[in-house]
Order: structure tokens, then sequence, then C-alpha cells
């Protein structure tokens, strides 16, 4: 992934640029978001760089998504994804719209880029939205 990358950041670098709130960003996503990292931006138990970066992406007031893959949740994975949706923080699941009646394997990925996407403004070319049945 570095390959790919704008920017690269070892996770125990937390004075990366990231790290602080005049690094230039629209937000960030965070996918997939264990309940580990998500308790940790929960409560501010800063221990790496990814955490970090999300309590500078919310202190700046940035949009940030975290896609959750625990499943089933207990109540403590509730209350802090419950705690973060106070503070303006979108949380998701990985889970398939089913009435898209998707094909296969990647059309539910796409679906679900395209969710996240949708979040920050952005248009992806294969994200169906839901439209009445005629």
């Amino acid at each position: 992934m570095k390959t790919l990358s704008s920017y690269y950041y070892e996770p125990e670098d937390l004075a990366a640029n990231i790290s602080s709130g005049t690094f230039q960003s629209d937000g960030m996503i965070i996918a997939p978001c264990s309940m580990k990292t998500l308790s940790g931006i929960a409560n501010g138990f800063t221990i790496n760089l990814l955490i970090r970066a999300a309590e500078v992406t919310i202190k700046e007031g940035r949009k940030l998504v975290l896609l959750v893959r625990e499943n089933p949740m207990s109540p403590v994975h509730l209350e802090n994804m419950l705690k973060l949706a106070r503070l303006g923080v979108f949380i998701m699941t990985p889970a398939p719209a089913f009435y898209v009646k998707h094909q296969s394997v990647q059309d539910i990925i796409q679906q679900t880029v395209g969710r996240i996407c949708y979040v920050f403004g952005l248009e992806t070319v294969d994200f169906q939205r839901w439209q009445q049945p005629s």
C-alpha cells in the first residue's frame, strides 16, 4: 500500500505530520476499524499514530468514517460507537445493501466503497442508490 500512498508514516511515529491539525485533509477513513482502535479513539487513549490522527480529525471538525468489523457487538462496543457518533463520527459496517441484489463479492465491496465515498461527496461509477421499485 505504500506505493499507492501520497504519504506514509510508521504507526509509532506520533510526531508525523498527520498528527497535527495543520496537516491538510478532507477527513479520514479507518477501514477496517477494530474495536480496540474505536475504543482508543472514543476514550482518548493515544497509543499509536492511527488513533492520534483520528483524534486530530475530530478535533479539527473533519469527517471521520469508521468501518467497524466486530460482530456481534457488546454493550461496551455500542457505547463507544454512540459516544463517537454524538461527536459527528460516521460509524459504518461493511454490511451489504441487499436491495441492490449483488452478483458477486466485488459488487458488495464496490457498494460499501461507494457508501463511504458518498460521505465525502465523491461520486463513484458503480454506486447504486436506492430507487423505489416501479
